[in-house]
């Protein structure tokens, strides 16, 4: 397959207005905005006529029935049922994180996109960011590192995006908001049985809506953990320890919600030099993520520091423009299902951890986490 896709977007929310939508059009030259779809008919309404969508459905279902070589999907929830069903109709699909809710879901998503020949890829835009790609050069280059820390400090997103005109839909219909809630209770069930209340809600709303990212950009730089030492969960963060041979990895989230100031580092650390990325919102469009190197001079007050900004280009455009690439040519996609799995894998384990307050060798391997867990 070659030239320009035939795409329809499935999901008109937030992440759709702010960035997908936009850099679809923006790559006209690679994609047709063919259809969108959303439960609401206010927000799909207004996608349509803002970024000429000639199709315009309420159900996923009905968009897929279209000839259309590719979907986005970037609906609330697990991908999986839309994933399974894209790829037995031969279109390809780039899915918002999370992929799924479970590792069994998405090994079902991979075997779908296998047995079809369709691509499945993944939307974790950090890995596309040019200055991710001179943090892998420049930790490739460390020797001796002792510790990598990646922190996470969450803050509101309204203030992030309240510039943007957005058009929100009204709310759902009461039974199709408990329909949608039952759901991913369901599917939650089965990624983490027994689970307390509070690991099950860490497990939605911190591991996969959010540390899902950190946990794949970790593995793009360091590969798959050796263990996951330590894992804790509170009502306002959470803390995991890796380990990387004689190096540790501290994850750490927390919940700030009264400064509108977020911030994600990943910081290497080795006797001779210091490497940071620090990484802004990322609902603002085109801003660089800045790549922080200190070193100095042994036995010598002399230090230096030195912020590098790779380039301008946006991840989220980046992404797309692979996932046109990996379409059109057949390469694998950076960020596969068959990648992704191993970060769902991880958010399971770090439930396990929490629970049990017991070490997991290979906590990314899927069979690891969903073997049989010990209970507190």
């Amino acid at each position: 397959m070659a030239g320009r896709l035939k795409v329809g977007v499935i999901g008109c929310g937030l992440i759709a207005q702010v960035m997908h939508l936009h850099y679809l059009r923006e790559l006209e030259d690679r994609f047709e905005i063919s259809a969108v779809c959303d439960v609401s008919e206010e927000a799909r309404a207004a996608c349509a006529r803002r970024f000429g969508a000639p199709e315009q459905f309420a159900t996923w279902q009905e968009l897929i029935a279209r000839p259309l070589d590719a979907v986005l999907v970037l609906t609330s929830g697990s991908h999986a049922p839309i994933a399974i069903a894209a790829a037995k109709a031969g279109i390809h699909a780039l899915v918002e994180k999370p992929m799924c809710f479970s590792v069994a879901e998405g090994r079902a998503m991979i075997d779908a996109a296998e047995a079809a020949g369709t691509v499945l890829m993944v939307g974790y835009n950090k890995r596309y960011d040019p200055a991710y790609a001179r943090l892998a050069e420049e930790a490739g280059t460390l020797r001796d590192l002792r510790l990598l820390r990646i922190t996470t400090l969450e803050s509101p997103i309204e203030p992030y995006v309240q510039h943007y005109d957005l058009h929100r839909g009204a709310p759902l219909p009461q039974s199709l908001a408990q329909s949608l809630r039952d759901d991913d209770e369901a599917r939650i069930d089965a990624a983490v049985p027994d689970a307390d209340r509070l690991s099950r809600w860490a497990y939605r709303n911190i591991l996969l809506d959010s540390l899902v990212h950190e946990l794949n950009a970790m593995r793009g730089v360091m590969g798959e953990p050796e263990s996951l030492e330590f894992a804790d969960i509170r009502e306002t963060g959470l803390t995991a320890i890796f380990k990387y041979g004689s190096a540790q990895c501290i994850l750490a989230w927390i919940d700030l919600p009264e400064i509108a100031r977020y911030s994600m580092e990943f910081a290497f650390y080795s006797p001779e030099r210091r490497v940071t990325l620090a990484f802004p919102s990322p609902f603002l469009r085109s801003m660089p993520t800045l790549l922080i190197t200190e070193d100095g001079q042994a036995h010598s007050p002399r230090a230096s520091r030195t912020e590098e900004v790779a380039s301008y280009r946006e991840s989220f455009k980046e992404e797309l423009v692979h996932f046109h690439e990996c379409v059109t040519t057949g390469k694998r996609p950076i960020t596969s299902g068959v990648d992704a799995l191993h970060d769902i894998a991880l958010c399971e384990a770090v439930v396990t951890v929490h629970r049990g307050r017991h070490a997991l060798a290979q906590p990314s391997e899927p069979a690891m986490a969903t073997a049989p867990r010990e209970r507190p």
